[in-house]
């Protein structure tokens, strides 16, 4: 069973030395919040306590540069659900990347990933289109290596789960 606290800890345990960031979470919309006068650590905020939103959150960490860990949400363009055509193909082409790294958190935690196009008041996308994009965009990161926190977090969760490491082409079949 896969439990938020054991998402928490092990994400805390890996990168709170090293990068002041902890995982919490939130009872409202997902969110990350660089220290400030009140909290002296960086807070990725994730919704409503959802085990799959913790994991897509930390991947919008990994991706993010230092700089741009400096400011809230990385200072990345959002438009909300309801999106019309030519607003879900550019939020779709800037998820391909964090939803790569989401799946391959998923192979190695052994939790069912889904591929989110996040528009459920808007213009329905492909949905197949999208998570095709996404799987070139995981075969990438597996032929030519992973950024060093991805990799540390990837295989921190594979010794909590006890799923098999190294990641490999064959375990991203859809």
């Amino acid at each position: 069973m896969h439990q938020i606290s054991d998402l928490i800890s092990i994400f805390d345990n890996t990168f709170y030395r090293n990068y002041q960031t902890r995982l919490i979470r939130g009872d409202d919309e997902p969110i990350y919040r660089p220290a400030d006068n009140e909290y002296n650590f960086h807070r990725i905020i994730f919704a409503h306590g959802y085990y799959a939103s913790g994991m897509h959150e930390i991947a919008h960490w990994l991706i993010a540069g230092e700089k741009r860990r400096l400011i809230e949400d990385y200072g990345y363009w959002y438009s909300p659900d309801g999106r019309s055509g030519k607003q879900q193909a550019e939020f779709e082409k800037v998820e391909i990347k964090p939803q790569a790294i989401e799946w391959a958190l998923c192979i190695a935690a052994g939790f069912k990933f889904n591929v989110s196009a996040d528009n459920l008041n808007g213009e329905q996308p492909c949905r197949v289109s999208f998570q095709k994009k996404v799987h070139q965009q995981i075969m990438k990161y597996i032929a030519n290596g992973f950024s060093q926190r991805t990799q540390q977090l990837l295989k921190a969760l594979s010794d909590f789960y006890q799923t098999p490491w190294p990641l490999t082409e064959q375990r991203f079949n859809w």
